[in-house]
């Protein structure tokens, strides 16, 4: 089925949680579009991605938005499983879509779900190209890990409800100890994804600046 170009779709593929696909103005068959997978923080939904279709039309970039199964992704409430098998669904609904670039494939997310895309993507580095994820909470890998995609980590300074200081003593070092090239930026904010902050990483993605 083609896509309908700039248009933000539902994926049509959960019941009640479910997520959504955007194609961007512009986007062609003919040139394989950078995709960015979102996932949101806990008792959150794809809606909270709703700065991001705009984003996505600046910079021709295909952006998927998926729902967690529960409240929250599933690492957290007892490993991966119904989580991982439904972003397989979602990505296999994008890729029947959407030409997508492989060099250019990168996983992020907020809060507990930027903790899902850092633990989901060092074990899966030959899919996902980039990392990027919003004040994180922790990094727990599987193995085998799989490639050593670049990470863009960013954290508000004020945040009471996951400290800084976890990311910036532990999660950015664990990652370059890992090999991983890290792009850290914490900002004066609290829990949250300032509007400086999506630029700079969608930039930082897409090799801008």
């Amino acid at each position: 089925m083609p896509p309908a170009i700039g248009t933000t779709s539902p994926l049509a593929l959960g019941l009640t949680r479910d997520g959504f696909l955007h194609v961007p103005e512009g986007y062609s068959p003919d040139t394989p579009a950078p995709l960015f997978v979102a996932l949101h923080g806990a008792g959150g939904s794809a809606t909270n991605w709703a700065s991001y279709p705009g984003r996505a039309d600046a910079r021709g970039m295909v952006l998927l938005a998926p729902d967690s199964r529960a409240f929250t992704w599933d690492l957290i409430i007892g490993g991966f499983g119904p989580d991982v098998e439904f972003l397989d669904l979602a990505l296999a609904h994008t890729f029947e879509r959407c030409r997508i670039d492989p060099a250019r494939i990168a996983l992020g997310g907020f809060s507990d779900g930027a903790s899902y895309a850092l633990s989901l993507g060092v074990s899966n580095g030959d899919l996902f190209s980039h990392l990027v994820a919003y004040s994180p909470g922790f990094i727990q890998a599987s193995d085998p890990i799989v490639g050593k995609p670049p990470v863009f980590v960013s954290h508000g300074s004020q945040d009471s409800i996951l400290p800084v200081s976890t990311t910036r003593n532990v999660i950015v070092p664990t990652l370059r100890d890992n090999g991983h090239e890290v792009t850290y930026a914490e900002f004066d904010g609290g829990h949250e994804v300032p509007a400086a902050i999506s630029e700079a990483a969608l930039d930082w993605f897409l090799g801008v600046g």
